[in-house]
């Protein structure tokens, strides 16, 4: 389900403690935007410790965004967050599909080197006018690139626009492309922020636009957020008819204890993940 993404700053040790009772589709733990430069080893561990105490079959999904790649602190953000526990990392401001093989081509090794079973899923964020252009191969560059997350304030930055959030012509182009370049590669596409955190009518608003555009779902900074979201990002027919068929085809393997099981479903393999996604879509719609 890609709903809502709700970020954590990963410094904020508090916020951290308190995600544990709180039900987006993603929690995101963040090193990027909301950790000042000064904090960051900070929340490195932080957010390791964090994920220290995550076990079993969990909701929900957990990833962490870690910084730019030109930041010069990726290696040092993977190698601490790259623990059993993580579901995925969410790329900040990735321009072009190279960026994503690079960062992908490192998690891998790390993820070997720690013998971490679970496929570490990633999403990119677009938030630059290159990124835009390249947005569907960024879409198409990995099989385990999963979304596109637009994120809309550092685009504006980028294109030198200096407006208001709900002065919808300065960003309609790019906000209508990116989850038409996700659908054609199969994926998901998450809309960005709704910063106002209080106007939640503005919020609804503006979800209501974002699904209208092909969003799956949003990203958020305040749990406030999660319930009104999720509210407009009910599950589709479409998505329930094919959470239906997951349970149905794999019903049997886990009802044995066999939760690793992979089978065959409509030409492609669908597995626990798949399983997992499908109650939480039948959730989502009851």
């Amino acid at each position: 389900m890609f709903r809502s993404l709700l970020f954590i700053p990963g410094n904020n040790e508090r916020f951290l403690k308190k995600s544990i009772s709180l039900k987006p589709d993603i929690l995101c733990f963040d090193l990027e935007d909301s950790v000042p430069s000064y904090d960051k080893e900070l929340a490195r561990n932080l957010i390791a410790g964090h994920l220290a105490t995550q076990e079993g079959d969990k909701e929900p999904s957990i990833y962490v965004r870690i910084n730019s790649a030109d930041s010069g602190l990726v290696d040092g953000d993977l190698d601490r967050v790259l623990v059993k526990g993580l579901d995925g990392i969410v790329l900040p401001k990735i321009s072009n599909s190279q960026e994503v093989i690079q960062i992908i081509d490192k998690i891998e090794m790390i993820v070997l080197k720690r013998s971490i079973s679970s496929r570490i899923r990633i999403i990119p964020s677009i938030e630059t006018a290159k990124g835009v252009i390249n947005a569907n191969s960024i879409a198409s560059a990995h099989e385990n690139v999963v979304a596109l997350v637009f994120g809309v304030f550092d685009y504006l930055y980028d294109m030198n626009i200096d407006v208001e959030y709900d002065d919808h012509p300065s960003y309609n182009y790019a906000r209508s492309k990116i989850p038409v370049d996700a659908k054609a590669a199969g994926i998901e596409a998450m809309d960005g922020i709704w910063q106002d955190v209080n106007d939640l009518d503005g919020l609804i608003k503006d979800a209501t636009n974002a699904k209208k555009l092909g969003y799956s779902g949003k990203t958020l900074i305040h749990p406030s957020h999660i319930n009104p979201v999720h509210d407009i990002f009910r599950p589709t027919k479409k998505q329930i008819e094919w959470a239906e068929k997951v349970l149905a085809a794999l019903q049997d393997s886990f009802e044995k204890g066999n939760t690793r099981g992979a089978v065959l479903l409509d030409g492609k393999m669908i597995d626990a993940v798949h399983y997992k996604q499908a109650k939480a879509v039948i959730n989502a719609a009851k």
